[in-house]
């Protein structure tokens, strides 16, 4: 679990606003659920023989009251709860997502940790293709504007509980007839999640999964037709896919449509984003039936995809860092600071350390390191005839020019929204 210190929250805080903004354009709006949940939630909804909740999972006891509580590991479940809790569908869908941590227990690598960070978009009732291709639209669009590439798409489908059934008992007899190449971890999963097996990295295993049955082999025809809406929207626009029919996703509750964004930059770790159609686990948790698509990325992974392919954005300093003499022109300082502030511009203040507010000189380096454009300097004799001196700090030549107090919020926000700097006088 790690800290987010600056300049590196600043690139979090720069991808979370890129976020809203696609977010609202697609009209998603915010949902905010708990970190802690009861475990049976986990349990239900995700799986009793998924990874997560059989190795995974950070559960408690509630010393007050004995109840048994998790730390979420994801948040779709909890954004279901929410839902069916509060009848959000009483009056239709609707089209939500979320960001923050989640927390699963398991060996730290590159880009996962035990607390991590996901974003996530869920569209909870809505049956039809459309919606699906509609979030892996909105995901596609997001890396267009992140700037990323080198990021493939990977989609299958999982039909509905009948037909993986009819795949599952085909699969199990497959898998039986070469036992001999299975590792213990398939073993275990044999008859509790045999789909799971299809997912291995072992390589002594992939022989034999490459030839296991297909789970597309099994679609009827209606989930066929549903597919295939799906590969129509995003032909029509241009998307770019490979049809992965070991791709299975982690967690129980999928049906259909299901996908991944990977990428072979981060290793081992692959996958920044993946989700799916989700249309019974509504009915699992309590409510009353109806259908749901998702997805969620992984913050983390992607800040590192982002990091490696030099696309984060530079640290951006304080438009103006004030340079401060003598303490007794304070009282002007801060009244002119707290106008630049209220008109948009940001503003730093030198600050002395134990007294006095140090020379000249080691402010002028702080402020230059501070990354400000301008230097505002409040000396005395110019405080006397209602002037400061603003000093360009960024164009080289150090140009600088006195300014009338009174004009100083209007003459630098057209100087900033021009992008040019004071004149040499």
């Amino acid at each position: 679990m790690n800290d987010l210190l600056p300049p590196v929250s600043a690139h979090w805080e720069w991808l979370e606003d890129k976020v809203r903004s696609l977010m609202a354009r697609h009209a998603y709006l915010n949902l905010r659920t708990p970190i802690v949940e009861h475990t049976a939630l986990f349990v239900r909804g995700l799986g009793e023989v998924t990874d997560i909740v059989e190795k995974e999972m950070y559960s408690f006891e509630d010393r007050l009251n004995g109840e048994q509580l998790t730390l979420r590991p994801e948040a779709t479940a909890g954004v279901v709860r929410a839902v069916v809790e509060h009848n959000m569908l009483y009056d239709g869908g609707k089209r939500l997502y979320y960001m923050g941590p989640m927390f699963r227990h398991e060996r730290p690598q590159r880009g996962r940790y035990r607390q991590f960070h996901q974003i996530g978009a869920e569209a909870l009732g809505f049956p039809g293709a459309e919606v699906d291709a509609e979030l892996i639209l909105l995901a596609a669009t997001l890396w267009q504007e992140l700037g990323l590439h080198d990021v493939r798409l990977e989609l299958n489908s999982l039909g509905q509980p009948d037909e993986r059934a009819a795949h599952r008992t085909a699969l199990i007899a497959h898998l039986q007839a070469h036992v001999d190449v299975m590792d213990e971890e398939a073993k275990r999963r044999l008859h509790s999640n045999p789909l799971r097996i299809l997912d291995t990295k072992n390589p002594a295993m992939q022989v034999v999964v490459e030839a296991a049955p297909k789970l597309i082999d099994f679609l009827g025809e209606t989930s066929l037709a549903h597919f295939n809406a799906v590969k129509a929207i995003l032909d029509a626009n241009g998307i770019t896919y490979r049809i992965n029919p070991r791709l299975v996703r982690g967690m129980d509750y999928y049906n259909l449509t299901v996908f991944e964004f990977v990428t072979d930059r981060l290793g081992s770790q692959g996958t920044i984003c993946g989700g799916g159609r989700y249309d019974y686990l509504i009915e699992q948790v309590g409510g009353k039936p109806a259908p749901a698509v998702g997805w969620a990325l992984g913050v983390e992974r992607v800040l590192e995809l982002l990091k490696e392919q030099g696309k984060l954005p530079e640290p951006v300093g304080p438009d103006v860092y004030a340079i401060v003499p003598d303490e007794t022109a304070l009282p002007v300082v801060f009244k002119i600071l707290h106008l630049l502030r209220a008109q948009g511009m940001s503003a730093q203040m030198h600050a002395g350390l134990t007294q006095g507010m140090g020379s000249m000189k080691s402010q002028f380096k702080k402020a230059d390191a501070s990354g400000a454009r301008f230097a505002l300097i409040f000396g005395g004799d110019e405080l006397a005839r209602g002037e400061l001196t603003v000093k360009s700090l960024r164009d080289g030549a150090g140009a600088q020019e006195a300014w009338p107090l009174a004009d100083v919020a209007a003459k630098l926000a057209a100087k900033l929204a021009q992008g040019v700097t004071p004149t040499q006088s």
